[in-house]
């Protein structure tokens, strides 16, 4: 007769419907039963544990504390696994030599019937567990109701010689695998086989569910009671458990009201491969328990080991980073500290790659401390030129339309300075032409001044930026980088005065009401900074080359950058010679003091240039001779004008307008400064004398004038012709080279 045995385990809770509660639970919850730690969701009391059904019993069994499931001692709980180790009964059924029959054997006999349900977090573990069945005439079963499965276990031998310690393939001992969800089973024997003819060499067998990575089969549990006896007729047996409550993590999540259990900041669902559910893991980089309030932490994966035995390891929040000791480098792939290539070609090499290698770091280390010097030197160029002035200045002016560059931004503008850039070259320093923002801009990097122009330099350069007059060449900005401050003007691209009066065309006659409108502007670009500027602005370089032609020919005074403002009673006195020779006045030789009358003569030298066409200073002849001012004014004594005027203006021009000029020039080239004229004179008396050459009894023919230059019939046979551009009369009208501005 079979024995039938039903087992009221913890498995089978009659608990109401199964829920779960995000509450915490107290931190009075007992976590540790005997040597075996309790982890939350599971628990030992009221509240400690997620529902009913993660409570484990803490109880005494021959005098120590042992955890129970139902009749189940629990070996362990496992957070990263969601598995749960209890120790199983095992099945014995052995042939009894006084009743000559097959009895059961162990707490339960033949037959064991494991009830649970749906509800319950465990499942059988299919991974980890095995129907493991010992003995040579042996046939067990295995099933579950419920799914309808049936698995069996068969194991014979005819000869205990022919088992192996450590075989279960079916000899002496078979291994049988399990589905998975399965929460009810039955294990029994079936009494067709028995062991009454083998019984002196195997008169017991055994049947039991359990954890295959514990066993290892042992011939002597063939002839002997030692399988049984092993933990008192016990063998550990894996359950996963999971949240069986939903479905899927995803249905979880949307359902994060007071159910799901993943708390941790730094946990992750995952789904249960075990029938439904989910279970909670911590993050990549953390460890500690998902299921409480900040109960996932850091790992440090230092504390492991993970990085090679001769590398270091770095911790840092969620990861770690492994590197290696000079002279290798670290492979993740292997996780190993390779040798470096580098290293090794060093080493062949031998002490001339060393030395190569000392030179080269020295001289890159050499770079950077000169580099590191230069921006300290750059830094104290722009503190000293008042660059944090403009700055001030700048930031509280929003208006204020001028612009600190740094010298990379103008190297690159300009071709690093390249030859091929430059527009012009004067006493004060060289100009070139360069493009920022695809805008042209005329870039000058100035001569040596003087330490009192390097300490006012950064306020006059916002007085300066300030001027805006149409016959003045605008300051767009400087760079202070430098030990002399770089200029940056905007572009003018027609050349100068000078180039029109002695350029390659000036064998060419050139209407003369063009040099004087010229005059005129450059006159009233003069009177401004003199007159109109705040300081007053001494330019101290006036002269023809300064003079620039823009699109439309009208005049533009340059340079005023290097130029100086109105000095005060303490400093009337300069160091250095200003100016440039043939225009400079010669007071300032005596007294070395700069004026606004000392632009009034070099102004004066400008006119006699267009009254006579010839350049203020010759390299040939006598003293008296090579002074351009010392010739006119010696004429101007001998009342002997016509001898110094150009050809072709006198022929052209009324002499009452000459003789103007003229007498405006002798006056402003009185060697005595105070007897000049002022700017602004100058600038009316001009503007007078051009209303005269075009008073309708002077003006002859200007629109044939005009027509000339735009490219029709010439009489004279020649036309004026500046870098590929005619230039204009004034504003809209071209000139004639040809025009006469006198009665005829």
């Amino acid at each position: 007769m079979q024995v039938l045995l039903q087992l009221g385990l913890s498995l089978v809770l009659l608990a109401p419907q199964y829920t779960t509660t995000a509450a915490a639970p107290s931190s009075q919850c007992q976590r540790q039963c005997g040597n075996v730690d309790i982890p939350y969701p599971f628990g030992i009391g009221v509240n400690c544990s997620l529902s009913k059904r993660f409570t484990i019993n803490c109880t005494v069994q021959d005098g120590i504390h042992k955890p129970f499931r139902g009749d189940f001692e629990v070996l362990d709980i496992s957070l990263t696994h969601a598995t749960i180790r209890m120790l199983n009964y095992i099945l014995g059924f052995c042939y009894n030599t006084s009743t000559r029959s097959m009895e059961s054997v162990g707490r339960y006999g033949r037959r064991i019937q494991i009830r649970s349900g749906p509800s319950s977090p465990l499942r059988l573990s299919d991974a980890r567990n095995k129907f493991t069945v010992i003995g040579c005439n042996a046939l067990a079963f295995i099933s579950d109701n419920d799914t309808g499965y049936q698995g069996l276990g068969v194991a014979t031998c005819r000869d205990p010689l022919e088992l192996v310690d450590g075989s279960c393939s079916g000899m002496g001992c078979s291994q049988t695998t399990i589905p998975n969800k399965i929460y009810n089973y039955e294990v029994g024997f079936s009494t067709f086989a028995n062991t009454s003819r083998i019984w002196r060499f195997n008169r017991c067998s055994y049947a039991v569910l359990m954890e295959a990575a514990e066993f290892k089969f042992d011939v002597s549990y063939i002839n002997t009671t030692k399988f049984n006896d092993t933990n008192a007729g016990r063998a550990p047996v894996v359950y996963d458990w999971a949240i069986r409550d939903v479905v899927r993590c995803d249905v979880a999540r949307r359902n994060k009201t007071g159910t799901y259990a993943c708390l941790s900041s730094n946990s992750k669902c995952v789904d249960s491969t075990n029938d439904q559910g989910y279970m909670c893991n911590c993050t990549h980089g953390y460890e500690g328990n998902p299921y409480l309030q900040d109960g996932c932490t850091d790992v440090n994966e230092c504390n492991y080991n993970p990085c090679p035995s001769d590398g270091f390891c770095h911790n840092i929040i969620g990861e770690h980073w492994c590197s290696c000791r000079v002279g290798k480098r670290y492979v993740k792939q292997s996780n190993t500290c390779n040798p470096d290539t580098g290293f090794i070609i060093g080493v062949t090499m031998g002490l001339f790659g060393l030395m190569v290698f000392i030179v080269i770091t020295i001289f890159w280390g050499q770079l950077i401390i000169q580099k590191r010097k230069l921006n300290k030197v750059k830094q104290e160029y722009f503190r000293q030129h008042g660059g944090l002035l403009l700055f001030d200045r700048m930031k509280s002016d929003k208006g204020l339309a001028f612009t600190v560059y740094s010298l990379a931004e103008l190297i690159h503008a300009t071709d690093n300075f390249d030859n091929s850039r430059i527009l012009g070259k004067g006493g004060h320093g060289t100009v070139y032409k360069g493009i920022i923002k695809n805008m042209p801009i005329a870039v000058k990097r100035c001569a040596l001044v003087d330490d009192r122009q390097k300490k006012e330099f950064g306020q006059e350069m916002l007085i300066l930026s300030q001027i805006n007059h149409k016959n003045i060449v605008k300051l767009l900005g400087c760079c202070l980088e430098v030990e002399v401050p770089i200029l940056v003007y905007e572009f003018v691209p027609h050349g100068t005065l000078f180039e029109l009066i002695h350029g390659k065309n000036h064998a060419l006659q050139i209407s003369f009401n063009t040099l004087l409108r010229i005059a005129h502007e450059a006159a009233e670009g003069l009177c401004f900074l003199h007159s109109y500027a705040s300081p007053p602005i001494i330019h101290g370089d006036v002269k023809t080359s300064n003079i620039l032609l823009d699109d439309n020919y009208m005049a533009k005074v340059s340079d005023f950058g290097a130029s100086i403002l109105a000095p005060s009673d303490k400093e009337q006195f300069v160091t250095m010679v200003q100016g440039t020779c043939g225009y400079l006045d010669p007071e300032y030789m005596q007294t070395c003091q700069l004026t606004e009358k000392s632009d009034v003569y070099s102004f004066g030298v400008i006119l006699l240039e267009i009254l006579t066409g010839q350049l203020p200073l010759k390299l040939k002849g006598s003293e008296t001779q090579r002074s351009l001012s010392s010739i006119f004014l010696s004429a101007m004594k001998e009342n002997n004008l016509d001898a110094v005027l150009v050809s072709h203006v006198k022929g052209e021009e009324s002499m009452e307008l000459l003789r103007g000029l003229a007498d405006l020039a002798k006056k402003c080239l009185d060697m005595c400064g105070d007897n000049r004229p002022f700017m602004k004179e100058v600038a009316d008396e001009l503007n007078r004398l051009r209303k005269l050459s075009m008073h309708p009894w002077v003006r002859i023919d200007l629109e044939m004038d005009a027509e000339s230059l735009l490219g029709g019939e010439s009489t004279s046979g020649y036309e004026i012709e500046l870098n590929g551009y005619p230039m204009g009369e004034s504003e809209n009208q071209p000139i004639n080279p040809r025009s006469s501005y006198y009665a005829r």
